[in-house]
């Protein structure tokens, strides 16, 4: 069996758990507003908390999240200034924020304990709050623009019990603190919880999602998916190739960590930004959607033609 369908068969089983999200609020009436607040306080916690409270911080590993931050940045302030006024509606801020960002939480992380063995998962998901920050710092600054100050935008990361564990992480991972081993085993058993509840989220949001003409924008499409599927991909792959033969910052661990980190498909806050903004939300659910949808070939494909993991 060819490398492309090993990869496809690891991957698959998480687009499964997106049909039973969607089948769990179809059928039994399970409230995606009650996975979130799940997912946000209490599995997120302690999912970050013990992934930065184990992973081995170096300059190279402290280095990758700094330099994925400013680069997503790059990439909205870059695209804002391209596509600000494109659209009669805020839809160009909505495409900014969505072109620094991708689904490295709910969709990423659930890969990278598939794909990647303990101690590299932790390091994805301590570059996932890479995805955090920019979210709640350029990611609003791009979309919001008279919507929302700065000092907004930070009250509201500044309530994501994410970050502190985050911190708290950080802390005591400086200090030589370590977790007990019989404490790591049942702490490692909220990272799967999390990954089968985060895509389950993916399935219930497409609840009452309407393929209607108004909603399909092929222009906010192509120009989203060129991005996230074409230049993301191929940007990485540059960056790579300078530090291997220039820079010598990183490793091949991180550099598979950043390369997953840009094959992810669109962000699901996208949704969420757009409602806030009244930017048609329906045509942003319908991007995110078709974008998951199409990571099925996707994904394996990219680490298939990066060379497996």
């Amino acid at each position: 069996m060819s490398l492309f369908f090993v990869i496809l068969l690891k991957v698959f089983p998480i687009y499964i758990n997106v049909v039973l999200g969607y089948l769990s609020s179809r059928v039994l009436n399970v409230q995606r507003e009650s996975i979130a607040t799940l997912l946000i306080y209490i599995l997120g916690p302690i999912v970050v908390f013990s992934a930065t409270i184990s992973v081995k911080i170096d300059f190279a590993v402290a280095m990758l999240p700094i330099f994925l931050f400013i680069f997503c940045s790059i990439i909205a302030f870059a695209s804002l200034a391209i596509f600000k006024n494109s659209w009669k509606d805020p839809t160009g801020n909505i495409l900014s924020f969505s072109a620094g960002t991708g689904n490295t939480g709910f969709f990423g992380i659930p890969l990278a304990i598939i794909l990647f063995p303990p101690h590299l998962a932790d390091i994805y998901i301590f570059t996932v709050l890479t995805s955090l920050l920019y979210e709640s710092t350029t990611g609003f600054y791009v979309t919001a623009k008279g919507n929302f100050t700065v000092s907004q935008a930070l009250k509201k990361m500044s309530k994501l019990p994410i970050l502190y564990a985050f911190i708290l992480g950080i802390v005591l991972n400086i200090a030589g603190f370590e977790i007990p081993e019989t404490i790591s085993s049942y702490t490692a058993q909220f990272k799967g919880a999390y990954g089968i509840l985060g895509m389950m989220m993916l399935g219930m949001g497409l609840i009452g999602l309407k393929s209607e003409p108004d909603n399909f924008d092929v222009k906010f499409i192509s120009i989203t998916f060129f991005l996230k599927f074409i230049f993301w991909p191929l940007a990485i792959l540059g960056v790579i190739f300078i530090d291997k033969e220039y820079l010598f910052i990183l490793n091949q661990e991180l550099y598979d960590v950043m390369f997953l980190f840009s094959i992810v498909p669109l962000a699901g806050n996208t949704v969420t930004l757009a409602v806030l903004l009244n930017a048609k939300p329906e045509k942003a659910s319908l991007a995110v959607f078709l974008s998951t949808v199409v990571s099925v070939i996707t994904i394996p494909l990219y680490i298939y033609l990066y060379g497996g993991f």
